[in-house]
């Protein structure tokens, strides 16, 4: 064998349809996994963009309920400043508590729907 040969180093064919098909069993693993990565990331920031619109809703329900029953103590203290006797004291009491029981049992419910629904949503999968 001569220089020449020497200096000629060829592969076999065999080995390099092994090495052709490992680079490609290669590849395509990467590119599945690279495909699932890219649906799960999908997937999460979908379910993020949900969970902040149900976050932000939840906090504008509470907002808004904690706004009505400030009020409605506001008014009920006012009625009582300007109550004339401890009999008209009473009333405005037991009418103030049962208005703010109703409506305590109300905004309960009406949250509970909401975070509920909230929680669906997360949860729902991706269509």
């Amino acid at each position: 064998m001569d220089q020449e040969q020497r200096d000629r180093f060829e592969i076999p064919q065999e080995m390099r349809s092994m090495a052709e098909a490992g680079f490609d069993q290669a590849r395509k693993a990467f590119e599945h996994m690279l495909t699932s990565a890219q649906q799960t990331a999908a997937t999460i920031e979908d379910r993020g963009a949900a969970a902040r619109a149900n976050a932000k809703e939840i906090t504008g329900r509470a907002v808004g309920f904690a706004e009505r029953n400030v009020h409605a103590a506001l008014d009920y203290a006012q009625q009582l400043v300007h109550a004339k006797d401890l009999g008209e004291v009473m009333r405005l009491h037991t009418e103030y508590v049962q208005a703010q029981m109703k409506a305590l049992a109300e905004q309960a419910s009406e949250f509970g729907q909401v975070v509920t629904k909230a929680a669906q949503d997360v949860a729902k999968p991706k269509n």
